[in-house]
């Protein structure tokens, strides 16, 4: 059964969404994220993804409080990422709580440390996030666009031996005009042992359907969910 991850982006303690990964496209919302996130998990869902875009932008987690808190009051298994990018924060996220960290533009940047930290932590506690722009990986909240191309950045995590992997297909994501499902079967085919979770554009049931049989392991959904143009309701065979 594949995974539903809703999503909440954290900007300044709020919830906000971004269109195609830009700051100065967001929408905020008015709903406190633990509340958000206590909802989630009464509508039953056992994952949520929790990004901090704050962190994201200044390299360093700004809202680990949030995290706290939602680990400590809910039953969600929480994946966390923003600004992870030393030893002193991932283990500030695994004594907030945190299920599995998404680490992206270390996973990048840095492999050698996560690899480092996968073997200090245990590999099946890191999710590395790609997100792919123009057919590059995107990092720093992705601001910045990476040399190498997506597939071979996959291909050098795998080689590491990363089993959890994110895929955000950022000009879709917060457009809700679809999933990139073309992507998402060209990494399947080329690296069918990685679990990998999609992200971006995810707008309908029929999506997350498609992508099960693709052999998708998970999906991340913010907003359409958010938004409404996916209910709850509609997701019980997934819960």
């Amino acid at each position: 059964m594949i995974e539903l991850f809703p999503a909440i982006d954290l900007i300044g303690g709020k919830v906000v969404r971004l269109r195609e990964g830009a700051f100065d496209r967001k929408t905020e919302y008015a709903e406190d994220p633990l509340l958000l996130a206590k909802r989630y998990a009464a509508q039953g869902f056992r994952n949520l993804h929790l990004v901090d875009l704050d962190g994201a932008r200044s390299g360093k987690p700004q809202h680990l409080d949030v995290l706290k808190a939602v680990t400590h009051n809910t039953s969600l298994r929480v994946d966390f990422g923003g600004g992870l990018r030393s030893e002193e924060a991932i283990e500030q996220a695994f004594a907030a709580g945190v299920w599995k960290i998404n680490i992206g533009s270390v996973a990048i940047k840095k492999p050698a440390l996560l690899r480092h930290w996968m073997m200090t932590f245990g590999q099946e506690r890191f999710i590395a996030a790609v997100d792919v722009k123009n057919g590059k990986p995107a990092t720093n909240g992705w601001q910045e666009e990476a040399e190498t191309t997506w597939q071979e950045t996959i291909k050098s995590l795998a080689d590491m031996g990363i089993v959890y992997l994110s895929v955000t297909a950022i000009l879709r994501d917060g457009n809700m005009q679809g999933a990139d499902l073309a992507l998402y079967r060209q990494i399947r085919k080329a690296f069918p042992t990685l679990r990998l979770i999609a992200s971006g554009g995810i707008s309908s049931v029929d999506e997350i359907e498609e992508l099960e049989k693709i052999g998708v392991w998970g999906v991340i959904l913010g907003k359409a969910l958010l938004e409404g143009q996916i209910k709850s309701e509609n997701l019980e065979k997934f819960l």
